[in-house]
């Protein structure tokens, strides 16, 4: 068990990474920010909820905060950091704001000069990055590609980019996504999978786009969660 000193901490917002899978991926800092802020929002409560169970942290104030309600719901927030309190914000898992809500959080706080400490730690597209094998002194992280309207500019831009590109994908989506980046950047540009990362069932896929794409429903699972990774277009291609 782990001894959580309870403290004050100074009213700001503050940034905190959550595990991507593996619980044990969590900072001390962060464990000590949730323990003793006075209020946490997070994406999901109840994935949240779990995790503070698991370190017998038992918030002050938890509060829902995501996609569907933040436009209302920031003002009302930064308004506690205004009046003296303390706010954390986690999103469902890994670092707030990637591709995760919590932007408009932060917009709201530097607006009202409310100070935002950001925490360092785990993040899906970063750790995918370091053990793919690809080029890592220069990188471009992508996000999720559009579901419908603009994927071929999204896809055309991404064939042309020099630096190793970063995206996340859905199961639902994945082969798809594959198909559409062999047709874009060419069959041989080298692609790198990883699948579940932290998890259990953690794995990575190495080779051609077209490799890959065959790979899939064979040797990779259409299940779990993805990070893509692209090899730049070199220069002369």
């Amino acid at each position: 068990m782990l001894d959580l000193p309870s403290m004050a901490l100074e009213p700001a917002l503050y940034l905190v990474p959550t595990p991507i899978g593996n619980r044990e991926d969590i900072t001390l800092r962060a464990l000590r920010v949730l323990a003793n802020a006075d209020v946490i929002a997070a994406e999901d409560t109840r994935t949240l909820r779990r995790l503070l169970t698991l370190y017998a942290i038992e918030p002050r104030m938890l509060v829902a905060y995501h996609e569907h309600n933040e436009r209302q719901r920031c003002n009302q927030l930064i308004e506690r950091v205004v009046a003296g309190q303390s706010l954390a914000y986690c999103s469902e898992a890994g670092m707030p704001l990637v591709s995760d809500p919590g932007y408009r959080l932060v917009e709201c706080a530097i607006e009202r000069n409310v100070r935002v400490v950001p925490l360092p730690g785990a993040n899906a597209a970063l750790t995918a990055l370091i053990a793919s094998g690809l080029p890592v002194h220069a990188f471009v992280f992508v996000g999720f590609p559009p579901q419908k309207k603009g994927r071929r500019t999204f896809f055309e831009r991404v064939a042309a980019m020099e630096e190793t590109v970063i995206l996340y994908e859905s199961p639902h989506r994945i082969v798809r996504t594959i198909t559409e980046l062999a047709d874009a950047c060419g069959a041989e540009r080298r692609c790198v999978i990883a699948r579940e990362l932290t998890k259990l069932h953690e794995s990575f896929y190495r080779g051609t786009l077209s490799q890959i794409a065959v790979a899939f429903g064979q040797d990779i699972p259409v299940r779990g969660e993805f990070v893509v990774l692209l090899q730049g277009r070199t220069p002369d291609s």
